[in-house]
């Protein structure tokens, strides 16, 4: 199947999200890389506020490159999403209900996907430059000593992705009649 999602995400349409459909998402999404995930673990261990609200909310695993003239963004791909598993737990915990990036999640993420009914997406990685054309609207919001690990606040048309782990723990990386579907 093929959906246009808005974001930040209802809990309704993730719900009836399958793994291997395609999905094209407008609306606010936010950047989080390692040491902005690693900022936020210590800012809850803190009893502190998140920069922002995370329920309903997609994080995507990128640091973009410097933006060209007239660009609101650089390249914008995917980093691998593993580096950040040992904070996403809490995340969906909180509320969040989608992360894109590319690549395999552990077994304790996968868990916290199917027990918040959240999703995982990926992009291809490599088609940073294509990728970032879908971004309209680029802002730091917070962690700005991090550089291109700081928290981004993106505004999205149509960015497209695949559901790779649907709310009901299906993956496509471990299912190969997923992969063979049309």
């Amino acid at each position: 199947m093929e959906y246009r999602l808005n974001a930040p995400l209802e809990k309704n349409m993730v719900e009836k999200l399958k793994a291997g459909d395609k999905v094209f998402i407008s609306g606010t999404i936010y950047t989080a890389r390692d040491a902005a995930h690693k900022r936020m673990d210590e800012a809850l261990d803190g009893n502190e506020p998140l920069p922002f609200d995370i329920r309903g909310q997609v994080i995507y695993y990128m640091g973009p490159s410097p933006a060209r003239p007239g660009r609101p963004i650089g390249s914008a791909g995917p980093t691998t999403a593993s580096r950040m598993d040992k904070y996403t737990p809490r995340l969906l915990d909180l509320g969040l209900l989608g992360m894109l990036g590319k690549g395999k999640r552990s077994p304790e993420v996968h868990e916290a996907i199917v027990r918040n009914k959240a999703v995982y997406f990926a992009a291809i990685g490599g088609a940073g430059a294509l990728l970032s054309r879908c971004i309209k609207k680029s802002e730091v919001i917070a962690y700005d000593d991090l550089g291109t690990e700081a928290i981004r606040k993106l505004t999205v048309e149509d960015l497209p992705c695949i559901v790779v782990i649907d709310p009901e723990g299906n993956d496509i990386y471990e299912s190969s009649s997923v992969m063979a579907s049309p």
